[in-house]
C-alpha cells in the first residue's frame, strides 16, 4: 500500500492535504484543525482572525501590479465526515486518516478520506503559501462544522470579509463549475416508548443489513442505492405481521447527510418460529438483492443469535415506527424542470436509533425550489404526527439561485477554454453547497464552486482523482491571474 502522498504533484496541494489527514478533525471536533489553521497564517505573517465559531480568515495582499483587481474569497470547510466500515478500528477524534494510493486515485484505509473538503482547503494553503503566483487580493475563508449544521457559514459576520468574488472549492467534478445549490432543511424525530418485559419462550436475534454503498444524500441520491433503514422495517413489517416478531433497539445509520449504509438491530421471536423466520429471511434477502442487484451488489442480510434484552419495545409504538418508516419519503422525490438531469428535490431517512426509552429518526431534506422543500417537509411532519411522534423541523438553509450573467463564470470558462481546449460544464449542485448561505450574509458576491473529481463522499469509498487535482490547481491559478478590474 503506497501511503506516499508527498510525491504526487502539484507538491504545492499535496503536501497539505497530506498534513491535513494527519490532524483529526470530524464535524463538531474541530479544535485542533482549527488552531493549526491559525498558526498557519500567523506563521506565513499575514493577517489573521477567528471568530466566535471557529471560521478563520487569513488575508493575503495582492502581488505586485494586481493591486487594482477585485479581491477574491477562496472558501472551504475544515471539517470531515466520519464514516468507517463496521469492521475497521478507527476513533476519528484522534486517529490521523491512513490515506494510501491505489492507481489514479487516492483513497483511505476502511474510512472516509476527507478529500471532501480538504482538497479545497488545501488548495487556498498553497496560495495562501506561494511566492510565485499572480493574483490580486485574497482572503481565504474556512468556515467551520459545515457536514452537520453549517455552523460556520450560518454565523458568519457580515462586512468582515473585504472580497467581492466567492470562489467555492468543494464542488467534486473537474471541468464543471457550479452556479446554483439546493437548501436544505432537518426532519427531527421523536417517539417514546414503554418498556415491556419479555414473555417466556423467546429467542433473541441481531438482524444486520450490511453491505450498502451509502454516499452524500445529496450528490448519490439519484443512483438508487440501498437505504439500510429502509431495508431493516421492510424485514420487520412482515416478520411482525407473520411471525410475531418484536423489536428491542435499532441502530440504524449514523450521520444526516449520508445515505445510510447500515441497520442493526435486536429482534425476538418465539422458539417455534425460529426456523420460518430463517427462511423468510433467506427469502427476502435474495428478493432485496434482486431488486438491488447493480446498485448494490455487496448487500448483506443477515440474523445472529444474540444476548437477551431486558425488556421490549411497546407493541404499540413498534407498529407505529414500523409503518411510518414504511410509508416515509425516500430518496429522489422530484428532476429538475429547468436543467435535466439535475434532481430537483430529494429527502434521506437517515437515522433511526434508540436509546433508553426513546427512537430519535432523522431526515434531510433539500430542494433548488424552496417551497417544494416547504411541501415535502409537512408532508413527513404530518405522516409522523400520525404515527404519535414529535416533530421539530430545525435548520433550514436557503438554496443558490443561478446568475448566468455572472461575470466570474464568464473569466472561468475563458480561461479553463485556452488552458484546457473546451468549455467547461456549467451545472447546479444537489447538495447544500455554503454558497447559498454565505451568499445572503454577503449579497454583492459574483459567486462561483468547482473542484477536482471526488467520488463517494461521506463514505469510507470515498476517493480523489490525482490528475484532476492537477487541472484544478492549474485552473485556480490561471483564473486568479484573469480576475476582473474592480470597476
Amino acid at each position: 500500500m503506497n501511503k506516499d502522498l508527498l510525491k504526487l504533484t502539484p507538491a504545492a496541494i499535496w503536501k497539505h492535504f497530506h498534513q491535513l489527514t494527519q490532524i483529526p478533525r470530524p464535524s463538531k471536533h474541530e479544535d485542533a484543525i482549527q488552531a493549526y489553521m491559525y498558526q498557519f497564517g500567523k506563521d506565513l505573517g499575514l493577517e489573521t482572525e477567528k471568530d466566535a465559531v471557529g471560521n478563520i480568515i487569513i488575508r493575503k495582499p495582492a502581488t505586485p501590479g494586481m493591486e487594482n483587481r477585485q479581491g477574491v474569497v477562496l472558501q472551504g470547510h475544515l471539517d470531515m465526515v466520519p464514516q468507517k466500515n463496521s469492521d475497521k478500528v478507527h476513533d476519528f477524534t484522534k486517529d490521523p486518516i491512513e490515506a494510501y494510493i491505489d492507481g489514479e486515485w487516492v483513497k483511505a484505509n476502511g474510512t472516509t478520506l476527507g478529500a471532501d473538503n480538504g482538497m479545497g482547503v488545501a488548495a487556498a494553503m498553497a496560495v495562501l503559501e506561494a511566492t510565485d503566483l499572480v493574483h490580486g487580493p485574497v482572503e481565504a475563508l474556512f468556515t467551520s462544522d459545515e457536514e452537520t449544521g453549517m455552523t460556520g457559514a450560518n454565523n458568519l459576520q457580515p462586512n468582515w470579509l473585504k472580497g467581492d468574488i466567492l470562489i467555492n472549492m468543494d464542488s467534486e467534478d473537474e471541468g464543471e463549475l457550479y452556479v446554483g445549490c439546493a437548501g436544505g432543511e432537518d426532519a427531527n424525530i421523536l417517539f417514546t416508548f414503554e418498556n415491556e418485559s419479555i414473555p417466556e419462550g423467546y429467542e433473541a436475534f441481531q438482524l444486520s443489513i450490511t453491505g450498502l454503498k451509502g454516499g452524500h444524500s445529496g450528490m448519490d441520491i439519484i443512483l438508487g442505492r440501498g437505504n439500510a433503514n429502509k431495508l431493516f422495517f421492510r424485514f420487520m413489517k412482515d416478520a411482525y405481521l407473520d411471525f410475531d416478531v418484536r423489536l428491542a433497539s435499532i441502530q440504524g445509520g449514523s450521520l444526516r447527510n449520508a445515505i445510510p449504509r447500515e441497520a442493526f438491530g435486536t429482534i425476538l421471536v418465539t422458539s417455534e418460529y425460529v426456523n420460518d423466520l430463517k427462511n423468510f429471511l433467506q427469502k427476502f434477502t435474495q428478493t432485496v438483492q434482486s431488486e438491488l442487484a447493480e446498485t448494490e451488489p455487496n448487500l448483506k442480510i443477515s440474523l445472529t443469535p444474540t444476548d437477551m434484552p431486558e425488556s421490549l419495545m411497546d407493541e404499540n409504538t413498534q407498529i407505529n415506527l414500523t409503518d411510518a418508516i414504511m410509508a416515509c419519503p425516500d430518496g429522489v422525490i422530484r428532476m429538475s424542470d429547468s436543467m435535466p438531469g439535475l434532481v430537483e428535490t430529494s429527502t434521506n431517512l437517515a437515522i433511526v436509533r434508540s436509546e433508553d426509552n426513546n427512537i430519535y429518526v432523522s431526515c434531510l431534506m433539500r430542494s433548488s425550489v424552496d417551497s417544494a422543500k416547504t411541501y415535502l417537509a409537512s408532508r413527513i411532519e404530518s405522516l409522523f404526527n400520525l404515527a404519535g411522534a414529535n416533530v421539530d423541523l430545525a435548520g433550514a438553509y436557503p438554496g443558490w439561485k443561478p446568475n448566468m450573467n455572472s461575470p466570474i463564470l464568464k473569466v472561468m470558462q475563458d480561461v479553463y477554454n485556452q488552458r484546457f481546449g473546451k468549455v467547461p460544464e456549467i451545472k447546479a449542485i444537489h447538495a447544500g453547497l455554503e454558497c447559498g448561505i454565505l451568499g445572503a450574509a454577503y449579497p454583492n458576491w459574483d459567486m462561483i464552486s468547482f473542484g477536482p473529481t471526488i467520488r463517494f463522499p461521506h463514505s469510507p469509498d470515498e476517493k480523489v482523482h490525482i490528475g484532476s487535482v492537477e487541472k484544478f490547481w492549474e485552473f485556480l491559478v490561471e483564473t486568479l491571474k484573469n480576475v476582473p478590474v474592480k470597476a
